[in-house]
Parts: C-alpha cells; structure tokens; sequence
C-alpha cells in the first residue's frame, strides 16, 4: 500500500528540451507547444481539475512534472536520435514553425524534410524514467 503522505515518485518522465540559442519568447512559446503534443499523445498524463477555496474552477494540468532542459544544436540532434531510436513518443519544433502561422503549415513545413535535416529547436518526449534519463544524458536544466 502506498503511504498518501509520502513523497510521489512517477514511472515516466515527461521532458522538453529547448535550443540554447534562442530569444525567451520563442523558448517559451515552444515549451508550451510542445507540451500539448505530450497531453495529446498520452491524456492519461492530465491530472485532475483544480478548485480553490472558494470553489472558482481551473483548468487540470498535467499530473507529474515537466522538466525542462537546454540543449545545442547538436545536442538536440543526438536527444531526438536517443528518442526515436527507442521508439519514445516525440514532439517536434523547427526553426520553419517560428514562420508559420498555423497547425496545418506547421505539420507541412515538418513533412517537407526527412529526420535527420530537421532543422531541430526543440523537442518534448515522454517515456519510462530510465529511457528518458538516457535521452537527457548529460544536459542541464533550463536556467
């Protein structure tokens, strides 16, 4: 039995990795992003809807925490080889999708070029804590 005042620990890991490189705004637009894409691909992630005290409603989030990490260029290349190549669900963002303006040009700027020439800024990916541990390998946290 687990002891409901002890500390959570989860089986999987969600973490985003963002481009080190890039104006704030664009790192924090893409995190959200990004993160939707982990929502959508695994719902069972989305905690329970919020109240506070005086019983105002808010939005669930998700239930477990969201790391997020800074990668270069090469190292996001290496974290989205790490990832595909265990067969994680991943999210995607290019430097095109900072261009575009919508979801269906954003998924044709991605269709246009094979995996390995994405011109990758980041990446969200979530997985078993050990799978996703081996995919960070070696990055720091976002400041």
């Amino acid at each position: 039995m687990e002891d409901p005042t002890g500390p959570v620990r989860f089986p999987t890991k969600i973490a985003v990795l963002v481009r080190d490189d890039l104006p704030v705004w664009q790192r924090l637009n893409m995190t959200a992003f990004l993160a939707a894409g982990i929502a959508h691909a695994v719902p069972e992630l989305i905690g329970e809807p919020y109240a506070d005290a005086d019983g105002t409603p808010y939005l669930a989030t998700f239930g477990q925490p969201v790391l997020v990490f800074e990668a270069t260029k090469e190292q996001l290349v290496t974290a989205h080889r790490r990832a595909t190549d265990r067969g994680l669900p991943v999210a995607v963002f290019t430097a095109e999708l900072f261009t575009t303006g919508n979801d269906r040009d954003n998924r044709a700027a991605v269709a246009a070029v094979p995996r390995d020439k994405l011109d990758l800024v980041g990446l969200a990916v979530h997985g078993p804590r050990n799978g996703i541990d081996k995919v960070v390998k070696g990055l720091p946290m976002h400041p």
